[in-house]
Order: C-alpha cells, then sequence, then structure tokens
C-alpha cells in the first residue's frame, strides 16, 4: 500500500459514468475483476469506488453481487482513513462479476448519475480537506460493517448515504458530503431498531420453544 500526499489533489479525470461505459464495452474477457474496476478508477478514485461498491446494495441486482461489491468497501475505508491509495488484497483483486451484470448495473445507475449530476460541483471546500476524508472514511467504515450484518431491509441506507459520500467526494461538493452525514444518522438508527426487532423477535422464539 502507498500513502498519498494530503497536499495533492487528484484530477477528477473522465466522469465517471464514462469510465463506466468503457470498462462495459471492453470485451476482452466475459468477466469484470474488482482489480479491473479499480485501476479504471485511477489511484485516487475514492469517490467513484464507494459508489460503484454501494449502489449494487440499492438497485436490483442478480444474487450475491451485492456481497461481492459490499466486502471491498471495508478495505477501501480503512485506507481512506489511514490516508493511502485505494488498494485491495489479491484474493479481492480477483473476484469477478459477469460483463453483461456489470452493464446491466451500469444501465441502472446511469440515470442516478445524470440526476446527481445536475446539483453536485465544488463547494463547501472545508469538508473535501484531507482530513475531512479521513472522517468521511470512518464514517462509510462503520456503514461498510453494517452493510455486511445479517440484518434483513437495512443495506439500502447505509449504501444510500456511502453513495451521496462518493458522489461529494468525486466533484469536491461539501454539500452531498454534509447530506451523507445525516444519511449515515439515520441509517445508523434505522440498522439499530431493525437489529434490535430481530434479536427480541429471536428472544421470543426461544423462549417460547422452551417453554
Amino acid at each position: 500500500m502507498v500513502r498519498r500526499d494530503p497536499d495533492v489533489r487528484a484530477d477528477p479525470g473522465p466522469a465517471l459514468e464514462g469510465v463506466l461505459q468503457a470498462l462495459v464495452a471492453d470485451r476482452d474477457s466475459e468477466r469484470l475483476t474488482l482489480g479491473q474496476i479499480i485501476h479504471a478508477m485511477g489511484e485516487r478514485a475514492f469517490g467513484p469506488l464507494l459508489f460503484i461498491f454501494a449502489v449494487p446494495n440499492i438497485l436490483p441486482t442478480p444474487p450475491g453481487t451485492a456481497g461481492i461489491m459490499a466486502i471491498p468497501l471495508v478495505f477501501l475505508t480503512v485506507q481512506m482513513v489511514l490516508g493511502r491509495v485505494p488498494w485491495l488484497p489479491g484474493f479481492l483483486v480477483r473476484r469477478s462479476v459477469a460483463r453483461e451484470t456489470f452493464a446491466r448495473f451500469v444501465a441502472r445507475a446511469a440515470p442516478w448519475l445524470a440526476w446527481a449530476g445536475r446539483f453536485l460541483r465544488p463547494r463547501l471546500g472545508l469538508f473535501v480537506r484531507p482530513m475531512s476524508e479521513r472522517l468521511v472514511g470512518l464514517v462509510c467504515l462503520f456503514l461498510s460493517l453494517v452493510l455486511l450484518m445479517p440484518i434483513p431491509f437495512a443495506n439500502s441506507a447505509p449504501a444510500f448515504a456511502i453513495c451521496l459520500f462518493g458522489l461529494g467526494l468525486l466533484e469536491r461538493d461539501g454539500v452531498w458530503i454534509l447530506a451523507g452525514m445525516i444519511a449515515a444518522a439515520g441509517a445508523t438508527a434505522l440498522a439499530g431498531f431493525l437489529g434490535f426487532a430481530l434479536v427480541k423477535a429471536a428472544v421470543m422464539f426461544v423462549q417460547h420453544l422452551m417453554a
């Protein structure tokens, strides 16, 4: 892993939708690895990577796709907190999804990106500075762990918050970072409520069996 220079800002590069379309258009293989996605996004592309790996937990995708995309979030957000460039271990870099599945994901995500693009612009720079990004990484790490918990109906809210953070980082928009913080608070409350209800239901079920 390589530590990034906190005083150097990354060139945002091509629009996210264009990069995603380029990945879909490359027909060298029938499957697309997570390593290829990381490489296409560039060394400092935490924003688009957060969006790409979180949004399958919101959009309808084939079984197993959301899980494949959620695990890298934990590794990426840890690196955000540490101020390092995006990196995944070998066993994740080699994980892959069918290119056609990824193409369907891009098609579903495109309207979201087009809508968001009308409102995103660089502002409130205080919230997109390197130290602020580390705080965002810490919040997203917590949300990523929530995503991995087996709590029914609790995935969409934290994934939505991570998507807001990702788009805010992508366009250096502090307003969207603040919106992500609000959404993260709501997602935490919802996950806590659902988790408590699940535990309570399990306890009642066990008590009923023992009665």
